[in-house]
């Protein structure tokens, strides 16, 4: 099955999520000379975030939701949004998104469409994460810090992350693009079997519901 169409454009219930835990993970090759010294090199250029989504759950209706969920995605055959409780947003945790928040390209007078980034450092070797999964509704777009109307201006898919510059708004030569946002991850289930024991639930113990990002 083509890797676009396996995808559900549904987010996984977001009062679990927030209860969940997990983060970014990158897969570095460490060589270990005989002088002590050692050799790295990364094997990914991009990271691959996991998650456990069993630590969200508190109740049985949270319970029935995920298999609810699960079943409806068939274990891992189809994606789905995942709010990363941790990072979401183009802004600080603690900050509302504005359409500076992120630089997404420079423009050249022709260049009509830019992928919404979040770059993540600054000094020694930042990293600029693609965004493919904005969230409708919160996509703010600015040219040299004047924001620009959706609709009128741009608009931007919100399946790939890609604005588009309507014929009279593009960016000319050398003005910042800039945005913000809140997004979600793309991900699935990282189990094709949900181990769920009610007597052990009742007593404390959490479920393990792996979920793994994925490369659109």
């Amino acid at each position: 099955m083509p890797a676009l169409t396996a995808f559900h454009d549904v987010r996984f219930p977001t009062e679990i999520a927030f209860g969940s835990a997990g983060g970014p993970e990158r897969l570095t090759e460490v060589v270990t000379l005989g002088s002590g010294h050692e050799e790295r090199s990364s094997r990914w250029a991009d990271p691959r975030r996991r998650y456990n989504a069993g630590y969200g759950i508190r109740s049985i209706d949270d319970l029935h939701a995920v298999v609810a969920f699960f079943e409806e995605r068939r274990g891992r055959l189809y994606g789905f949004r995942w709010r990363d409780r941790v990072d979401f947003s183009s802004a600080a945790p603690s900050g509302a998104v504005t359409p500076t928040d992120q630089v997404i390209g420079v423009g050249d007078g022709a260049t009509t469409t830019f992928q919404l980034v979040k770059t993540y450092g600054a000094l020694h070797a930042p990293y600029r994460r693609t965004i493919a999964k904005p969230v409708s509704a919160t996509v703010r777009v600015a040219v040299d810090s004047a924001e620009l109307d959706e609709g009128d201006d741009w608009s931007c898919d919100l399946t790939t992350g890609i604005v588009t510059f309507t014929p009279g708004s593009v960016p000319a030569v050398d003005a910042a693009v800039t945005a913000g946002f809140a997004f979600d991850v793309p991900v699935r289930f990282d189990t094709d079997r949900l181990d769920i024991n009610l007597s052990s639930f009742a007593a404390g113990d959490i479920p393990t519901i792996p979920l793994v990002e994925i490369r659109l």
